[in-house]
């Protein structure tokens, strides 16, 4: 295997840490995971610094020095060079201002976890071919990402793309950016409890639900679909997006999501010359960030020495 080609990409989750080594084609030649260890509201970041060091090294050491560059997928808004997060609340403290390339001792680029996987959908899977993106990560929480003429943007303070923190009802409970009314607080799983009264935790089992007759569980998750689906076309009239790509495990719900998320857009979505904007699901998975954030230092490393 050339030189050139092995690259490292680096899952840098609440629970897992999970390390990928690829190629520019985005073919997964080895993993390695581990976890996180870390403990909200407590700097426990001398130890998942020091398992990221290692799985770097293990991976260089096993493949002779011949990763030639490394690349960070993380939670929270980044620099804008790269180099490290610039902000991140309560989770992970010690990552924000900390600079990998001080620490590890080579260039590394990081990027947010939802970029990252923006990055990889643009270049390997659902955006293959696509200049304006839109992705929406739909999990826990609402994240996304924004490209523009095959460009990541990501805006003053890193903070570009965070799309679930947009106001889309009027509901004076504040998400964590503080937003009243937040697509997040719509739509992503860690809403669920209090938006079904305590009934379901978990998306799958309210779609199951959903599937097995239950009035109440059809009610919350057509609210949620028709939330997503206000949220949709109000990126749609200010973006206009070539493509938008669904990905987070609730894209899980594959038709189930899809079909009602059509039906609303029918009526909701302005189609100037009967355009009808594509939405696809992600196609690569939990490796998206990993990769992504591979490939995003490939060419950051490319750009460089230009």
């Amino acid at each position: 295997m050339q030189k050139d080609h092995l690259l490292l990409g680096i899952d840098l989750g609440g629970t897992d840490i999970k390390a990928v080594l690829t190629n520019p084609k985005g073919e997964v030649l080895d993993e390695a995971s581990t976890p996180t260890q870390d403990i909200p509201g407590q700097d426990n970041s001398i130890v998942w610094k020091a398992s990221i060091k290692r799985l770097i090294d293990d991976f260089q050491v096993k493949y002779e020095n011949a990763i030639v560059c490394t690349g960070i997928s993380s939670p929270g808004t980044v620099q804008a060079d790269n180099r490290g997060v610039l902000s991140n609340g309560t989770k992970l403290l010690g990552i924000e201002g900390f600079i990998w390339k001080d620490y590890i001792g080579e260039d590394i680029y990081v990027l947010n976890d939802a970029h990252a996987a923006l990055f990889a959908e643009s270049r390997l899977g659902a955006g293959r071919g696509y200049q304006d993106i839109l992705m929406m990560t739909l999990g826990t929480g609402v994240g996304g990402g924004i490209m523009i003429g095959g460009e990541l943007l990501q805006g003053q303070k890193g903070r570009a793309g965070h799309i679930g923190h947009i106001s889309i009802e009027q509901n004076p409970l504040q998400g964590i950016v503080n937003t009243p009314g937040s697509l997040e607080n719509a739509v992503g799983q860690g809403s669920l409890k209090r938006r079904s009264y305590g009934k379901f935790t978990d998306t799958k089992a309210l779609v199951e639900a959903h599937l097995n007759g239950d009035t109440f569980a059809t009610w919350v998750w057509l609210n949620s679909i028709q939330a997503l689906a206000r949220g949709v076309v109000s990126f749609i009239n200010v973006l206009s997006p070539a493509v938008i790509i669904i990905g987070g495990g609730i894209a899980k719900a594959e038709e189930h999501l899809m079909k009602p998320l059509h039906d609303f857009l029918a009526i909701y979505e302005w189609r100037p010359a009967d355009f009808k904007t594509p939405i696809r699901i992600a196609e690569l998975g939990n490796h998206a960030g990993a990769i992504g954030a591979a490939l995003f230092a490939l060419e950051k490393r490319m750009k460089a020495q230009q």
